[in-house]
């Protein structure tokens, strides 16, 4: 079992900053490549926010760029997403993303449970 959990979620003010937090955890992947950042905002669909590379190379939507940091910590198996200067607009539920190596040899993308971003005016 491959579990993605995110954490770092909540409600701010327009202006604020928030750092999310994504955990990859279990026995049987033997790698991580790609992470990503998507964000789906109530009636719209799930959108990219942030890439960022087995190597470290890193894109970004055009909304969030400037704002937005992707980064990982490959020891620990860790993407984050620093959002600065955040704006009503960037509401939305936040979902991680990973295309994962399993020790079988097998490639599979995972996707994390969610967490909710709230930016107030």
């Amino acid at each position: 079992q491959v579990q993605l959990v995110e954490s770092g979620g909540g409600l701010v003010q327009a202006g604020g900053s928030l750092r999310l937090s994504c955990v990859a955890s279990g026995s049987i992947f033997s790698s991580i490549n790609a992470m990503a950042w998507y964000r789906q905002a109530p009636g719209k669909q799930r959108e990219l926010a942030a890439h960022i590379t087995g190597v470290g190379s890193t894109t970004y939507a055009d909304p969030v760029k400037g704002r937005f940091t992707i980064s990982r910590d490959n020891a620990k198996n860790v993407v984050y997403l620093q959002m600065n200067s955040l704006k009503p607009e960037d509401t939305a539920v936040y979902y991680c993303f990973a295309d994962i190596q399993l020790r079988s040899g097998v490639r599979r993308v995972y996707w994390g449970q969610g967490t909710q971003v709230t930016v107030s005016s």
